[in-house]
């Protein structure tokens, strides 16, 4: 039986799942470990998962509010891609023209890991790695297909990681209206990210390392964890709370909790995917400036997301927030602006929940040793990979390993705070706003809408 706290209504994911969905035991009471990892979504369990294989030794205790999984990391879109929230130029500019390369880089060859990881550990993920096709469906869409491709050969990047579709071979990865071009990269795996992460977190139990579940952290602080259960106290305590990080003392300012809601399909027909394409199950969005992105799942039904949730004063996360009716009416619309097919076809499921940003859309990974503190996050809603990455990178650091890993760019960054409120609230959703009239402008002077309606951003 699940809990009281239904949480199979997370998302699509969390019902799809084949076991129960019931928490682990709370901490028992007051407890001594090397490490004490807050946060049971990827970058926890990637961390505990990593440092247990590093030294097998080491005393390792996960804390989580909820159940593992519960976040982002069993509700996002399923995508586990190389993107990383700051262009390469801007990564140069910091760090220098070969660390941004590397860094890219390693990003790249951990969408393969998170695949030999999840096969190593018996988790069956759904993973399929048929990259990202980008449309391009408006003149100023081409313009920026054009300068993603000149900014990747510029630093090196081939037409085996980024390349330029013409029309005809764009609609045949992804038949939706009145495509120009697109850009591809097969650095995207599909997966079902709460297989994913439940999954994770049996193995890391397999390696003896407890999770703590329905436990709430209240505050962290150099060595030690104050829980509602009890006090852990660790040598290391890394915070892996993303987007709930504005929950702890201290913290409010250091992240923005901004919602990305999703809908899943019901199954559809050959039919319809011989029209829509996606045969190798490759993940798609345009190149529209508010963000859209969507799979086709293992069992043929098509999730699609966005961005254009407003956010909450405050830095608020409330359960009520994982439902906007006017965003997941938008969303739809402009599901079936891109597939007119799909008109007609139910949507089961809608989902949402909160994604952490820091003020410099530049996510980071550190260790304040002196302090006993560590860190990984703001990925800006592209985690799935990055998280695994970021476990890599704490593992290293914390057995104090001098690898390549510890080197790259995003490593001991810090993202200066957001403004205080209201300038944080209203800053974020004039933004919002600005995006979202631009998009609509763009769509409105599209001098071929093609087949079908014309596709509305979401707002």
């Amino acid at each position: 039986m699940d809990p009281p706290l239904t949480y199979r209504r997370l998302s699509f994911w969390h019902d799809s799942l084949p076991q129960p969905l019931t928490p682990r035991p709370a901490l028992p009471g007051s407890t001594q470990v090397d490490v004490a990892i807050v946060g049971a979504g990827y970058t926890g369990l990637w961390t505990a998962y990593y440092l247990a294989a590093a030294d097998p030794s080491m005393r390792i205790a996960v804390i989580e509010r909820e159940v593992a999984g519960f976040g982002a990391s069993g509700r996002n879109g399923g995508w586990c891609s190389a993107l990383f929230p700051a262009p390469l130029g801007r990564v140069a500019g910091m760090s220098g023209r070969r660390q941004a390369i590397a860094f890219q880089r390693a990003l790249q060859a951990t969408i393969d890991e998170v695949g030999r990881a999840a096969t190593a550990a018996g988790i069956d993920c759904h993973y399929a790695k048929g990259g990202t096709v980008t449309l391009a469906r408006t003149p100023p869409q081409v313009e920026r297909a054009n300068a993603e491709i000149a900014e990747a050969r510029a630093f090196g990047f081939g037409e085996e990681d980024l390349r330029l579709l013409p029309a005809d071979e764009a609609r045949a990865r992804c038949g939706a209206t009145a495509v120009s071009a697109a850009t591809y990269t097969p650095h995207c795996a599909a997966i079902h990210p709460a297989r994913l992460v439940r999954g994770l977190a049996d193995a890391v139990e397999r390696r003896d390392v407890p999770i703590y579940e329905s436990t709430s952290a209240r505050r962290l602080a150099p060595g030690r964890v104050d829980t509602d259960h009890g006090q852990v106290r660790a040598d290391i305590v890394v915070r892996a709370t993303e987007g709930y990080t504005g929950r702890l003392p201290g913290l409010r300012r250091s992240v923005a909790p901004v919602y990305s809601l999703v809908l899943a399909t019901e199954p559809l027909p050959a039919a319809v995917w011989d029209d829509i394409g996606l045969g190798r199950r490759e993940t798609f969005h345009d190149h529209r400036r508010l963000i859209i992105y969507g799979q086709r799942t293992a069992d043929d039904r098509l999730v699609f997301g966005g961005r254009g949730a407003p956010y909450h004063f405050g830095s608020r996360v409330r359960p009520e927030y994982d439902r906007e009716p006017r965003v997941f009416g938008e969303l739809r619309r402009a599901l079936v602006g891109l597939f007119p097919a799909l008109r007609d076809a139910a949507v089961t499921h809608t989902w949402g929940g909160p994604l952490g940003i820091t003020r410099d859309l530049f996510a980071s990974v550190g260790l304040a040793r002196p302090q006993g503190l560590a860190w990984a996050g703001g990925y800006v809603g592209d985690g799935v990979g990055a998280a695994n990455l970021a476990g890599r990178t704490l593992a290293d650091l914390i057995t104090e390993q001098d690898t390549d890993l510890v080197r790259l760019p995003w490593v001991g960054h810090r993202s200066r705070r957001w403004e205080p409120e209201p300038l944080r609230w209203l800053g974020i959703n004039a933004a919002r706003r600005v995006v979202t009239w631009a998009d609509s402008v763009e769509a409105r002077n599209r001098p071929d809408r093609g087949p079908g309606p014309a596709s509305p951003p979401v707002s």
